[in-house]
């Protein structure tokens, strides 16, 4: 198959602050699926993805570990590179912005957006993110939150460099009107335009003096580089663009990027600031940002906070790869958020793979062995219930390259599993199992196994792109090296006297009773590590107290309204409590075990009446209980059901 030209394909690389859940493997999955179908389809395909290495969140992860910083993210991006391995994703390319060729290109990049005017020196007031690493003016934030994630917003004044990104707002809104592919699905493109573009962009700021994870400024000592340009650059630096020469062949061929697959909840980046970086720098824009929905728990999002992780891994060495892939490929919505639960991945299971695929697979090989000793016979006595398979078969690919390229792989799925679906009617409709008992039906017998035995492959063929163990275990069954998409162009590649292989079981049903029950004992056994409780000390009774003296201390239910990092203090969060009749501000030091964003809007239980003291120049009016569970890890009391100000007795 002659090439069609070259594709470049990138995820957005992964954030090294913590293990990648399910959510963000998604994304990994959808892009393997992409480019395995390009590559198959004969284009030169160059599948970037990587890992994102600097920032506060990650210095400040580092230190809470005991860790540097760079010891903490070789931890993570080793991590991440063996999740999206067990998913048997077959990237080209795994970066990572602590390479010191992409901190070196960086650094270029910035004296020279600098020197020609786009940046420029000034200070910085506003509200920060820790977690989206982004500042906000107070407009901006949402519930005085931050508008992308919900976790606070800590006020920062900063010296700092800035990018003149109006120069370039009116060039990026003509380019986004001309190109309305650019930015997918439409919706999104819609949220950037006018709520973001229309309202007139701010000057960015591109540096940062208050930590010092990142990539210096090389001619302003004390100055990071805000690590959006540094993470964004990733997709031209590693691919051979030179900023102060000439970029190398690779770099001509692929750039620019043909799809950047992300995130939508980080669109912003990606479809204003990343376009401006290249306009500035007098490159191609990227030729589409696709912005894919997130994988919700149920209704709600992932979080450590919440209890409702699930990680990637654990669910392939629960289900099998396969299955994952099938789930994630598959139930996936083109433009809104999609769902995963252990009940839902099951019920697909054993709906779609089991019953639809495997059954089809398995009985229609064994078949073959019972009727015809494993060898296809002759193919030519026809009646017209054939032809309507033939005809989902051979309309089947055109169907799947269409959806493909609009990146629609679930509706591309559909199309593969119509073929399996029509095959299986078509066993109901024929039954061979009548058709072998009469030995005057042996011709039609074998045109019957014939037929079926070719859709099995052409569906193979067409879903090797999303499921390749599966296709391949399939090929081996059929014993077949037709497999290329040339091979579809028209229905019979298998030839007459033809050996098929063994038949096997591609995928078991489960009992779902059974399996719940298993997912249960993995996750007790699979328990992170932080909660996992360490034996408790030796018990030291106090002195025995009466009644009255328990009856002075009040015991109130409190909600969580805020919490942030108190300044300078590895030990303090600072709390604003509701207790119902009043606010009030309260010190804990709970931060070793504690983001500040996994209490806000949970209820505690705070001793109310306890003195006011200072703790760093702070005062805190209460104490909020908290529990002991081993040697290093203390646990807050929770009052959730309870109304705030109520009294506990």
């Amino acid at each position: 198959m002659n090439s069609k030209g070259k594709y470049y394909l990138t995820t957005a690389i992964a954030y090294t602050s913590g293990k990648p859940h399910v959510g963000n493997t998604y994304e990994i999955v959808l892009a393997d699926a992409i480019a395995r179908y390009k590559r198959k389809d004969g284009y030169d395909v160059l599948f970037q993805t990587g890992t994102d290495e600097h920032g506060q969140k990650i210095q400040e992860k580092a230190e809470k570990a005991g860790m540097t910083p760079q010891a903490f993210v070789d931890e993570m991006a080793a991590e991440v590179r063996r999740n999206w391995d067990v998913l048997h994703t077959s990237y080209d390319r795994f970066i990572r912005t602590t390479d010191p060729m992409h901190e070196k290109k960086v650094q270029q990049i910035f004296k020279r957006l600098y020197d020609q005017g786009d940046i420029y020196k000034g200070s910085y007031e506003g509200w920060y993110c820790t977690p989206c690493e982004s500042f906000f003016t107070e407009s901006q934030l949402k519930d005085g939150k931050c508008p992308d994630c919900g976790a606070p917003v800590q006020k920062a004044k900063e010296e700092a460099y800035f990018f003149r990104m109006s120069k370039y707002a009116d060039k990026l809104m003509q380019y986004i009107e001309d190109h309305p592919e650019f930015i997918q699905p439409e919706s999104r493109k819609n949220e950037m335009v006018n709520n973001f573009l229309k309202p007139g962009l701010q000057d960015l700021c591109v540096s940062r003096t208050s930590f010092s994870w990142g990539i210096p400024v090389e001619f302003d000592p004390g100055h990071v580089v805000y690590v959006w340009l540094d993470a964004l650059t990733n997709y031209i630096t590693f691919l051979g663009y030179e900023p102060e020469g000439e970029s190398t062949e690779e770099y001509k061929k692929f750039w620019p990027a043909d799809v950047h697959l992300i995130g939508k909840d980080i669109l912003r980046f990606h479809t204003i600031y990343w376009p401006i970086f290249l306009m500035a720098l007098g490159e191609e824009l990227p030729r589409q940002v696709f912005g894919h929905p997130w994988l919700l728990v149920g209704e709600g999002k992932m979080s450590k906070s919440k209890g409702n992780v699930i990680y990637a891994d654990h669910l392939v060495e629960l289900f099998g790869v396969d299955a994952v892939r099938y789930y994630l490929l598959h139930e996936m919505p083109f433009a809104n958020d999609g769902t995963i639960t252990y009940e839902l991945l099951i019920e697909r299971t054993n709906s779609d793979l089991a019953n639809i695929l495997g059954n089809l697979v398995n009985r229609t090989v064994t078949m073959c062995h019972r009727y015809q000793n494993g060898v296809m016979g002759s193919h030519d006595v026809c009646e017209p219930v054939d032809e309507e398979l033939k005809q989902v078969c051979l309309e089947a690919p055109e169907k799947v390259r269409r959806a493909m390229d609009q990146l629609k792989v679930g509706d591309a799925m559909d199309e593969v599993f119509a073929i399996f679906r029509r095959a299986n009617k078509y066993i109901d409709e024929t039954m061979p199992w009548v058709l072998g008992k009469d030995e005057s039906k042996k011709a039609r017998l074998d045109t019957v196994l014939y037929n079926l035995l070719e859709s099995i492959r052409f569906g193979a063929v067409l879903l090797e792109a999303f499921l390749p163990d599966a296709a391949q275990k399939i090929y081996a069954q059929l014993n077949t090296d037709k497999t290329d998409f040339d091979s579809l162009s028209s229905f019979g590649a298998l030839p007459e006297g033809h050996q098929v292989g063994q038949a096997e079981i591609l995928f078991a049903r489960m009992d779902a009773e059974k399996k719940l029950e298993e997912v249960a004992a993995f996750q007790a056994a699979h328990a992170p590590q932080e909660e996992k409780k360490e034996p408790l000390p030796p018990h030291e009774p106090k002195d025995t107290i009466v009644y009255d003296d328990f009856a002075k201390v009040e015991l109130t239910v409190a909600k969580v309204l805020h919490c942030e990092k108190v300044k300078k203090s590895k030990k303090l969060l600072r709390f604003e409590l509701d207790l119902g009749y009043e606010k009030r501000q309260v010190l804990s030091g709970i931060a070793q075990w504690y983001e500040p964003e996994d209490l806000i809007g949970h209820n505690v239980v705070v001793v109310s009446n306890l003195a006011p003291r200072k703790m760093m120049g702070l005062d805190s009016c209460g104490m909020i209980l908290s529990a002991t569970c081993g040697e290093n890890d203390v646990r807050v009391v929770l009052a959730d059901g309870a109304v705030p100000g109520s009294h506990l007795s």
